[in-house]
């Protein structure tokens, strides 16, 4: 077996950096049987790694959970270290005296079930002692949460101040207060809808398909070869950022300016092209490519109607308190999408838009905007 994986996932032996460790499902646990999922698979065991920031106070009434997206981890705020080769994905906004301000909250950001960076996945070990690969079963949205509500009661957390996250995180968020109503009094949702489209479904299943198809892919068994995917994991991630950010932004920036000295009409790059080579090399080095199609599926199976009868249903078990937000220019989950979840909710009014030409992301680099939003909510 080799000591780390080919497309930049965690693995034990790594630096575990600011990672805490919970085994919340199999032996000696609450539920020693495991994990049932909701499309039917199993799992034996499940560990999730989180970070935590700030102190629980005695009465735990002051615990936020910080939920992060597709590619994101646990690590929310704090520098480059062993483990963590990128700042903090939200680190403006949680901290001292910041938005979420950890001298007043207790902050908790868990890696996401089927993730790459500490917590159960693709790339981690099974029973057999391999990693689980083509082996894992399929996961949605609704087990993620299961499994962050297991890791609340682990840390004696009965009830959450509040949720926060975008896009991924923002449908754990809003699933979290569907179903698990009486655990949670506030909720920012930002950047996501009631259930996934089919444009965001299309968009998914080409990444998806960019990685099946690199002929080192081995159906998803790639861990003890010399190289994974990291082609189509390259490809897949360039697509993704591209839906990420708007026209306009990519417009003003690059143009169609050629990369450096290069001559585009004689081989060269596009400085365009250049900027999404350069996204996706930097995604096979810190993430694994199971992990981004486990994730990938389950955006694309998020429906919170599911089970409860229809979206409208569902959102009528809501007692948090819901704060909605949307990016003028997000083509990915566009503005449309968080007027239809605030009319299913009741609060169709009361949407708040970030005017940002950045596209889908703004809700990662548009901080002032993005604090304004949370600090109402949680204030």
């Amino acid at each position: 077996m080799i000591d780390a994986p080919v497309t930049g996932a965690w693995r034990p032996g790594d630096p575990p950096g600011r990672r805490k460790f919970a085994s919340l499902f199999g032996r000696g646990r609450d539920r020693p049987g495991g994990l049932d999922l909701e499309a039917g698979g199993h799992l034996s065991e499940v560990t999730v790694a989180y970070e935590t920031w700030g102190k629980l106070n005695a009465s735990t009434s002051n615990a936020v959970l910080v939920l992060h997206a597709l590619s994101g981890d646990s690590h929310v705020s704090g520098p480059v270290e062993p483990g963590h080769p990128s700042p903090g994905w939200w680190g403006p906004l949680v901290g001292p005296g910041a938005p979420i301000d950890t001298n007043r909250f207790f902050v908790v950001c868990p890696n996401v079930l089927g993730g790459c960076q500490g917590t159960t996945g693709p790339s981690s070990w099974a029973s057999d002692g391999k990693p689980y690969g083509s082996r894992f079963p399929v996961v949605t949205v609704k087990d993620q949460v299961v499994v962050e509500r297991a890791l609340a009661s682990e840390l004696g957390i009965d009830t959450w101040y509040g949720v926060a996250g975008g896009s991924m995180g923002g449908m754990r968020s809003i699933q979290w207060a569907v179903d698990f109503p009486a655990n949670i009094e506030r909720a920012v949702v930002v950047a996501t809808g009631a259930a996934a489209s089919a444009e965001q479904i299309a968009l998914c299943w080409l990444q998806n398909q960019a990685i099946r198809l690199d002929p080192d892919f081995r159906d998803g068994d790639y861990y003890d070869a010399a190289r994974g995917p990291v082609a189509g994991l390259a490809i897949a991630r360039g697509i993704g950022h591209l839906s990420y950010r708007s026209e306009v932004e990519l417009q003003r920036r690059f143009g169609n300016k050629s990369q450096d000295h290069e001559a585009p009409l004689h081989k060269g790059r596009y400085a365009v092209a250049s900027y999404l080579e350069h996204h996706g090399e930097k995604m096979t080095g810190r993430f694994d490519a199971n992990s981004y199609l486990v994730l990938s599926e389950a955006m694309n199976h998020y429906d919170l109607g599911r089970g409860y009868g229809g979206a409208r249903e569902a959102l009528s078990r809501v007692r948090a308190q819901v704060t909605i937000a949307g990016i003028v220019s997000d083509r990915l989950y566009p503005l449309r999408l968080q007027w239809e979840l605030a009319e299913l909710l009741g609060c169709a009014d009361d949407v708040q838009v970030i005017d940002s030409i950045v596209g889908h992301d703004a809700f990662l680099v548009e901080h002032q905007a993005m604090g304004r939003v949370i600090r109402e909510a949680f204030d």
